[in-house]
């Protein structure tokens, strides 16, 4: 029998239902995935691919129903199956109306289990076919990707135009605002996505490793090379490279990449024998790369290899209308591994969210809903928020400005009401003539 490709996740809090599904689902070469709780299930599907989701619909703590309408909205093309015990009409039509593809009673026979998944998969590829009919922008979610704001729907349009093919892309962006998301919904999201994405922090990897790390190397090539080692380029082969933080790399790695680009061949430390791949290559970087090449540590021939097409994602405080969903999805993240439950934010406290304006982009708000969520007990309110973005609740967006335009307001303030005698604003202020010449003329 031709083996199967497709993984399939099954929650369920009882041991023997699991191993039961698992049994059957084996018997006919699938991969199988376990989970005895929604907070399993959120961990694998956050760092797995899955092609069914088969939950029961009554479990403790966080239901099933809180975890279909959690897949319904992060993953909308993954289709789902329930397997209950408690059946209702109200539950199997709220099962329905959020998108569930069949409905299976307990106990159920083997040819009932087998007809129910092969509805479920077949629907899912004719989902397939007919999602690229409906414009993303109606999507609150594109693989990891969350949002609905304009520059995010502009982001998705572009992956949907290069996911299946192996064009080279460079993604730019601030720290923090989602670029390995974007690469792996690139990857994952198109005809490739069976095949590995590796990725790779060249900021992570000591300039002495990387080159070793993504090229390879035979024995005895360096001390310490104590045999051969594939590199991570090879264990790419076929599928993507995300080169993240590439600004980091030295020349004579960026050497090597340009090679790899032209030639399509890399060529381990130590070895004369090149090897041919097939590896589409994503980088990303928060650096100025133009300016890098004027300073003469980027080559210019390697950036315009690799910006074959561009991707920019926008800073978070240029797309606001996306923080409540992305709030929505931290909520139920952390709520979830924290406290078992779905955590709530107060109308109040999403206003100070949305008026903030995030140097720190998406990373900065899930730590800061991450820290909330351990510090409510059922809902977050502003109390639970740190100091800093408390401070922002007291002001339109407007009011938040940079620190050195408030400092210099403030002494201007303080010169107008001393009747611009600089001595005793001085004074007041606590600093020196000199500085107040400083911070007035910057």
């Amino acid at each position: 029998m031709q083996l199967r490709k497709e993984n399939i996740l099954i929650v369920d809090d009882d041991v023997n239902i699991l191993e039961l599904l698992q049994r059957h689902l084996q018997s006919w070469n699938y991969h199988v995935f376990k989970a005895i709780s929604v907070k399993e299930a959120v961990t694998i599907l956050r760092d797995t691919s899955i092609d069914l989701l088969i939950t029961d619909l009554k479990m403790p703590e966080v239901d099933g129903s809180e975890l279909i309408k959690f897949v319904s909205e992060h993953y909308p093309k993954l289709p789902k199956l329930v397997v209950t015990g408690y059946p209702s009409v109200q539950d199997s039509l709220a099962a329905i109306k959020s998108g569930v593809v069949d409905y299976l009673t307990k106990p159920f026979t083997k040819d009932e289990l087998k007809s129910a998944l092969d509805n479920s998969l077949n629907s899912s590829e004719k989902k397939g076919v007919e999602s690229k009919k409906i414009p993303v922008d109606k999507n609150k979610s594109y693989g990891e990707i969350i949002g609905n704001s304009e520059k995010i729907n502009n982001v998705i349009q572009v992956i949907e135009r290069v996911k299946d093919n192996k064009a080279t892309i460079f993604i730019k962006g601030e720290s923090g605002t989602g670029k390995e998301l974007v690469a792996r919904a690139i990857h994952y999201q198109g005809k490739f996505s069976r095949a590995p994405f590796i990725a790779v922090n060249c900021g992570a990897i000591p300039e002495n490793l990387l080159e070793a790390e993504l090229f390879g190397y035979l024995k005895g090539a360096f001390t310490g090379a104590e045999s051969n080692r594939e590199g991570l380029f090879q264990a790419a082969n076929g599928g993507t490279i995300f080169l993240d933080e590439i600004g980091n790399a030295s020349l004579t790695v960026q050497s090597r990449l340009l090679r790899v680009l032209q030639e399509k061949e890399v060529v381990k430390v130590g070895a004369t024998k090149a090897e041919k791949i097939d590896v589409r290559i994503i980088a990303a970087t928060n650096s100025n790369l133009r300016e890098m090449i004027a300073k003469q540590t980027f080559r210019e021939d390697l950036f315009y290899r690799l910006t074959v097409v561009e991707i920019e994602i926008a800073p978070l405080r240029e797309r606001k209308d996306d923080i409540s969903l992305l709030v929505d999805k931290f909520l139920f993240k952390y709520g979830v591994e924290y406290k078992d439950r779905y955590i709530k934010i107060t109308p109040e406290t999403l206003t100070v969210l949305e008026r903030y304006n995030w140097p720190g982009n998406i990373r900065e708000l899930e730590n800061v809903i991450q820290r909330a969520v351990i510090m409510c007990d059922k809902v977050i309110d502003v109390e639970h928020l740190p100091e800093h973005l408390k401070y922002a609740l007291n002001f339109t967006e407007g009011d938040l400005l940079p620190l050195k335009t408030i400092e210099k307001q403030y002494i201007e303030k303080v010169l107008r009401a001393t009747g611009n005698n600089k001595t005793k604003a001085a004074e007041i202020l606590g600093i020196d003539r000199k500085t107040i010449r400083q911070k007035l003329s910057d």
